[in-house]
């Protein structure tokens, strides 16, 4: 064998819906290039699986660039893998060595069903951003850029949490499947900059109400979110969430 390919087995979650029973199939992947990303190694693998005439193994992808947030899975109990601040899609064979065995599942949270074997539905995050994540604009033309100062320090903290591309590895990674990360970065970055001030009196509220509705855990601060996230979403987001929300709970009431 070539020293630029490996030979891995790899133990997969298979799963038809949310409502059947899943297993771990075991799988052989055989001369992989280490050049391959990680879901390279899984299209070798599914289409050996469809020259068999089996059921291809079901996974999410999109950009496969690391910026929409669409893969994702547990691999040997590390989301998307065990390369910081890196995407599934991005995850690379030369990190593993030869004749490794992966155990591969989906992300795992209430709030998270299972559609098929790897694939999730993350609609519960789209849900979250509908109960507050959005600002106000009035229409006609648009304004002057330089017309609404904005310092320096602040427009790159909300740029950081604005980097948060929703893909649930902090859900996943969390003991408490909290989406207290996820919703920080949302409430951070328009609570950050002046164009996000028009709902920041119900912002948080209308959004933690909704996480709370969803079946997603409480914070404990563990950080497992914050060493997980692909983007290095920090923490300190979650301790700006909190003093928005006692802002909000003091002048506003839930709206959901």
């Amino acid at each position: 064998m070539s020293t630029q390919t490996i030979n891995l087995t790899l133990k997969v979650w298979r799963q038809n819906g949310p409502d059947d029973k899943g297993r771990l199939d075991t799988y052989h992947a055989k001369n992989i290039s280490k050049d391959m990303s990680f879901l390279e190694m899984l299209d070798v693998v599914n289409e050996g699986l469809s020259k068999k005439n089996q059921d291809p193994i079901a996974f999410d992808s999109d950009c496969r660039e690391g910026i929409c947030g669409m893969c994702g899975a547990m691999v040997n109990g590390h989301a998307h893998g065990p390369e910081s601040e890196t995407t599934l899609c991005q995850l690379h064979m030369r990190h593993f060595k030869d004749g490794d065995t992966l155990y591969i599942e989906p992300f795992r949270a209430r709030a998270f069903k299972i559609i098929k074997d790897l694939v999730i539905d993350r609609s519960a995050f789209d849900q979250i951003i509908q109960a507050g994540g959005f600002i106000s604009v009035n229409t006609g033309g648009a304004p002057d850029a330089n017309a609404t100062p904005v310092s320096l320090e602040k427009s790159s903290l909300a740029m950081d949490a604005a980097a948060c591309i929703g893909c649930g590895a902090c859900v996943a990674s969390c003991p408490n499947a909290s989406a207290m990360l996820f919703v920080s970065a949302k409430v951070s970055h328009l609570a950050l900059l002046p164009q996000g001030q028009p709902e920041a009196t119900r912002r948080s509220l209308n959004m933690i109400c909704e996480m709370d509705h969803l079946g997603f855990g409480n914070c404990s601060n563990e950080r497992e979110c914050e060493a997980a996230c692909p983007k290095g979403i920090s923490i300190q987001n979650i301790a700006r969430l909190n003093r928005e929300f006692i802002k909000s709970s003091l002048f506003s009431t839930p709206s959901v």
